[in-house]
């Protein structure tokens, strides 16, 4: 059967469109950067990394106006305000006799262990060790409170109600108070080959794991961390 004409033309047209967009879609992609600037941005980020909580993986990305132009000594820099974190700016110098600026589209991953609920958290819990799982995944994707250190959950209470597999964020947990201000307390001083406690008060509340200050019998003020059992252990 013979398809009237504007049949024919509105189905072509169609396809041309169909077509337009994928080859849109298609030129959209970012492009990794090639040429010699590229391994020169790359050390320069992997410097300025350096301290990140994680591994750090780096993606350089063509800019939008086209290839590096040739430079035999490309210069990188962050603009004021830009951080090594997920999607970022790096800018290039070329200090030739046609000087030229550029700006480069990096991804900046980081790659770390994070903790997310293991079960359903209600309100006013107290948190253990048990209650969270350890993953894997990129930092710069997660909430920039996410918890990375079992040490900032052990001990706290949740402030509302967490759901299972979620991730744990700083902002979720309220520190327990293992000590209160003016409670006497012991505090135990380690040496080689002897342990010696004795008591004190302590002249701030504090949580497990908190750096206080104790006031002595003697009025000596001396410093400690408190541990899971209310005792604190002196530092020297």
């Amino acid at each position: 059967m013979k398809l009237p004409i504007y049949k024919v033309l509105a189905l072509g047209l169609a396809t041309l469109a169909s077509l337009s967009l994928q080859a849109r879609s298609a030129t959209s992609q970012p492009v990794p950067l090639s040429g010699s600037a590229r391994p020169v941005i790359e050390e320069f980020l992997l410097r300025q990394a350096v301290g990140l909580p994680g591994k750090v993986g780096i993606t350089i990305y063509t800019p939008i106006s086209g290839a590096l132009p040739a430079c035999e000594s490309p210069e990188p820099f962050l603009p004021g305000g830009a951080r090594l974190w997920g999607r970022v700016s790096v800018g290039v110098r070329c200090h030739s006799d046609q000087p030229w600026t550029r700006f480069v589209p990096v991804y900046i991953a980081v790659r770390s262990v994070y903790y997310v609920a293991a079960r359903p958290i209600l309100a006013g819990q107290a948190l253990t060790l048990t209650d969270a799982t350890a993953r894997e995944g990129d930092l710069t994707t997660l909430p920039r409170s996410v918890i990375v250190d079992p040490a900032q959950f052990n001990g706290a209470t949740a402030l509302n109600q967490i759901a299972s597999g979620a991730p744990l964020r700083r902002e979720l947990l309220r520190d327990t108070v293992a000590v209160q201000r003016g409670q006497t307390i012991r505090v135990r001083t380690q040496g080689t080959g002897f342990v010696v406690s004795a008591e004190g008060k302590a002249m701030t509340s504090a949580a497990v794991g908190a750096l206080i200050q104790v006031k002595m019998q003697g009025g000596t003020l001396i410093s400690g961390i408190v541990g899971p059992d209310g005792m604190v252990e002196r530092t020297h």
